[in-house]
């Protein structure tokens, strides 16, 4: 499954890299390389980031119950906490990498577009950097969230639909029921991260992100420790 994502992952750097190859100048300016404030565009990847490793972390996990392969790790480990942990633990490290090479991929294919451009690479060494650390702590953080949100449901095309409906659909409707609830919200706390915006401060940003990604995990983990498996 990492591989199908890394897949994906390429496909989306190569339309990348062909919609700055061909895309169309509109009043001077090409897509979003023109100007360096544009090309925030291309620091927000970590919030793609958390999406895309959130749904890999909801399937990975959900996929377990899918295919009964869950009954014999608990049978291997009848403690299940610990059983869970350690799935937990490998979907993190699988969501970190994810982000970091979707970003790395799509920085990699911009740069490599531009010369076919009048335009230059306008994101600093420092900024690809923390883009690069950025997407792989909210690809770990989407994917606990994710394998949080699998041990709940135990369904795969439910683990997928509930994580698009927490990362994707649920913020902007929380946003509207509750006022100052924006800068909280996943996308732009990614934002903060990744240094395209500062609204919550970077501490604040990735204490919060820990918040999204633990809530649903510990949630999973007390579903797992009292149902049972059959």
């Amino acid at each position: 499954m990492p591989l199908a994502f890394l897949v994906v992952l390429v496909a989306i750097s190569a339309i990348t890299a062909t919609a700055v190859i061909v895309g169309n100048d509109a009043d001077g300016s090409k897509g979003f390389i023109a100007t360096a404030a544009d090309q925030q565009s291309l620091m927000a990847f970590a919030a793609n980031a958390m999406v895309i490793a959130g749904l890999f972390g909801a399937i990975a996990v959900a996929r377990e119950y899918a295919h009964n392969t869950v009954i014999p790790m608990f049978l291997v480990a009848p403690r299940r906490h610990r059983a869970v942990l350690a799935q937990q633990a490998a979907v993190l490290i699988g969501g970190a990498l994810l982000g970091l090479a979707g970003a790395a991929l799509t920085v990699a294919a911009v740069a490599l577009a531009l010369p076919t451009t009048d335009y230059g690479f306008l994101v600093s060494a420092g900024g690809v950097a923390r883009v690069l650390l950025a997407s792989a702590f909210t690809g770990a953080a989407g994917a606990v969230l994710g394998a949080g949100i699998g041990a709940i449901v135990r369904n795969t095309g439910g683990a997928v639909t509930g994580a698009v409906l927490v990362l994707i659909v649920a913020p902007p409707l929380i946003v509207q029921l509750a006022d100052g609830t924006a800068p909280w919200m996943p996308s732009p706390l990614a934002n903060v991260v990744s240094g395209v915006s500062g609204e919550t401060g970077l501490l604040g940003a990735l204490l919060a992100l820990c918040a999204w990604a633990l809530v649903p995990a510990v949630i999973g983990l007390l579903a797992v420790e009292r149902r049972d498996v059959v």
